[in-house]
């Protein structure tokens, strides 16, 4: 019996010509194994009740043809139903793409939607807003919106909002709590990644695995301009979770309280949101086809990238040691000067 799938194209992702993509999704697509449907969004929020439609319909998969947003529109509509995820990536980031080596290229991706091979995965919850590839605040919220405000697409112009912004933001100060313990931290972002990256290749939490049952969480340490390039190469070169300014550990729950609002982001969304935030995972609430040839692997850094970021690490280590016993020697000095000033007989 034919399984009934339904394509929601967003004809705003991406650069393909979207007028070719029902064509090509004919062409490729295994026709003895599914009747087909294609729709379009019309507007925000669109691809969520169209899945939800589906669901409602009883249709078996419903793809999603776009970008991480247009994912997480159709996604969190199909949690805790029988109604699968598929995926054909079209967007500027495809970070859940990605993570499940889902192709970019579009037969390819339809070839993996074909061979059809489902599995049950985690999703994440930040404050009533699901996420299923990361979600976080500080720095990465901060540029999400900023990103979002000038209405352009693509990694040139999210690059161009890092580089702007970078050097603006301050970290702010988070009191952190978890099942076990509570801590305080200075921190530049805290992201909880269900998936290992943001998109475009950029690794946040290289081990973070979709069905351990467990999120990753990532608290960025505040870093000077010259800690800057390393912590970047480290991002994409899946070695961040090395890199000393970073502390990681994993939980199912988590709670974060900060000193006013501000922006948080749900898979690069972003959101206001007040001083509380909490965050939870979901185990095994979604069905999502994944590609049963991927090769897990490529997901860890080579022998090269891993003794690279130890060395770089290492340096900064030292040179972090260095600085800080300039500090101490500059207040010894300053200490004795003072010390030598009051005992020195007054002419």
């Amino acid at each position: 019996m034919k399984k009934r799938i339904l394509f929601i194209i967003n004809p705003i992702s991406g650069t393909l010509a979207k007028d070719q993509i029902p064509g090509k999704i004919q062409q490729y697509i295994d026709h003895e194994k599914f009747d087909v449907e294609i729709k379009s969004t019309e507007h925000a929020g669109h691809a969520t009740e169209l899945a939800k439609e589906a669901v409602a319909d009883a249709i078996d998969i419903v793809v999603a043809v776009g970008g991480d947003g247009t994912v997480n529109e159709v996604a969190r509509s199909l949690v805790h139903t029988p109604v699968a995820l598929g995926i054909i990536p079209i967007g500027s980031g495809n970070g859940l793409a990605r993570h499940l080596l889902i192709p970019l290229n579009f037969k390819k991706s339809i070839e993996i939607i074909n061979l059809c091979e489902v599995h049950d995965l985690d999703y994440g919850v930040i404050n009533d807003n699901p996420f299923f590839c990361t979600c976080g605040m500080g720095f990465d919220a901060f540029v999400s919106q900023k990103f979002a405000e000038t209405g352009k697409r693509g990694p040139i112009t999210y690059v161009q909002k890092v580089l702007e912004e970078g050097a603006r933001y301050r970290p702010e100060t988070y009191e952190i709590s978890d099942e076990n313990s509570t801590m305080r931290h200075k921190a530049f972002l805290i992201s909880c990644a269900n998936a290992s990256q943001y998109g475009n290749n950029a690794y946040i939490a290289p081990q973070a695995s979709m069905s351990d049952g467990l999120m990753d969480v990532i608290i960025m340490e505040p870093f000077d301009v010259i800690e800057a390039p390393q912590i970047a190469i480290d991002m994409f070169s899946k070695t961040l979770d090395k890199n000393s300014k970073i502390k990681t550990f994993q939980t199912k729950h988590l709670h974060i309280h900060r000193s006013k609002p501000g922006v948080i982001h749900f898979d690069g969304d972003p959101t206001m949101s007040g001083e509380d935030i909490d965050v939870h995972l979901e185990e095994r609430g979604i069905k999502i086809i994944v590609n049963p040839e991927g090769n897990k692997r490529v997901r860890q850094p080579n022998a090269i990238q891993t003794a690279a970021a130890e060395l770089f690490n290492e340096i900064n280590d030292l040179r972090s040691n260095i600085s800080r016993q300039s500090r101490r020697r500059k207040v010894l000095t300053r200490m004795i000067q003072r010390e030598i000033e009051k005992r020195l007989p007054i002419f």
